[in-house]
């Protein structure tokens, strides 16, 4: 998924909640000024700096349960800024009603672009 002229088939439209924008590093929104790669034409989603102080939610579609011969593995990039926050990663099981953290980072080194892989084990279908 790079966001080049949707969502992507992983995030529901629904799902964008209020604070989180697709843009480029060309909108003149403030840093990151392009993405990963250094592409200022490049879109990524990116939260408003409107919003501060309550968290903003971006969720997948539902994912089959994983085994032995099917993993799951999410890369992201992520913009980690000068504001205070933690970006957040939950599963969510569908017998369950609520997310799990399964990893965060509260950003120690800011104003670059970090990237992160995780591996999902789950034995039922799971949203992230």
């Amino acid at each position: 998924c790079d966001f080049e002229s949707d969502l992507c088939k992983a995030l529901h439209e629904l799902n964008l909640q209020h604070g989180w924008i697709r843009r480029n590093g060309q909108s003149g929104m403030g840093p990151p000024y392009s993405d990963h790669n250094g592409n200022d034409s490049a879109y990524f989603l990116s939260l408003s700096s409107e919003i501060q102080s309550f968290s903003a939610t971006l969720r997948t579609n539902v994912f089959l349960p994983t085994d032995e011969e099917h993993t799951c593995q999410i890369t992201f990039h992520y913009w980690v800024s000068q504001m205070s926050g933690t970006l957040m990663v939950g599963l969510q099981k569908h017998s369950e009603d609520t997310f799990t953290n399964i990893w965060q980072d509260s950003g120690e080194l800011q104003n670059q672009w970090k990237v992160n892989t995780i591996t999902i084990n789950s034995t039922e279908k799971y949203k992230v």
